[in-house]
């Protein structure tokens, strides 16, 4: 067994927060968008160089505003063991908030902790809030 983490942001959304649902900036591989079970595929530039995520849907608690993927093949799980998300939104008074929970383990303390990853995936939900926040 490795070494635990969790890495936890939360950033405030101005747009309708659940215009952040309906993003699909991925490729299927399996099953239908938007199901339980569904195995999706991520392209993604970090730190310059091209990454690959493939992550099957465990999560979808439309109430409650959950959504938890977890990586089965991709540069993730080439270093890091148990690697999933989780999204949720939260609403504080009138503040949405995304709150996007990392949970992994790393194999020895040589390996670093994801926080590049952690601040791409906040700059994607910024971008996509300012996005929509123009668009209305």
């Amino acid at each position: 067994m490795g070494l635990m983490s969790v890495l936890c942001v939360k950033t405030e959304m101005k747009a309708n927060k659940d215009v952040f649902h309906d993003v699909q900036g991925c490729e299927l591989l399996e099953g239908d968008f938007g199901t339980v079970g569904s195995k999706i595929c991520w392209t993604y530039i970090l730190d310059g160089e091209k990454k690959i995520s493939k992550q099957v849907i465990e999560t979808i608690d439309h109430e409650n505003k959950v959504l938890t993927l977890k990586e089965f093949e991709g540069d993730l799980v080439d270093k890091y063991d148990n690697w999933k998300i989780t999204l949720h939104i939260e609403t504080k008074g009138e503040i949405d908030l995304v709150c996007w929970t990392m949970e992994y383990e790393r194999p020895n303390e040589n390996v670093p902790e994801l926080i590049n990853l952690l601040d791409f995936i906040v700059g994607m939900s910024k971008a996509i809030d300012d996005h929509h926040v123009k668009m209305n």
